[in-house]
């Protein structure tokens, strides 16, 4: 690794304290986003409540690291029947990811 390159530092997430509230506001913020990249479907709620699940789960357990919390809905959300839906469990992953950050104020671009 040259000196100019360096590693994306890890995101640590604060201690969840309101897992009720987390839960809700990923889900709503999911739910708008699936909505307006393409076309409203009803199948956006099931991807929505089904990711904001696993997001809250995850982070009940102790997984405060985004890259961790991303690959772990990339991994359960497998099993979710994404055929009625322009959107793929990483699409999914990657939108939670974006969510988070831009709730956090950390430009998501360029690893800034």
């Amino acid at each position: 690794m040259t000196d100019s390159v360096k590693p994306i530092a890890p995101i640590t997430l604060p201690n969840v304290q309101h897992p009720e509230q987390e839960e809700e506001w990923l889900r709503k913020s999911l739910h708008t986003w699936l909505d307006e990249e393409f076309l409203p479907e009803t199948v956006n709620g099931k991807i929505a409540q089904r990711a904001a699940k696993i997001f809250v789960r995850q982070r009940m357990e102790g997984e405060n690291d985004l890259g961790s919390l991303v690959i772990a809905i990339i991994a359960e959300m497998r099993a979710f029947d994404f055929s009625r839906s322009f959107y793929s469990e990483f699409a999914v992953a990657n939108a939670v990811s974006d969510l988070i950050l831009d709730s956090l104020g950390i430009d998501r671009c360029c690893g800034g």
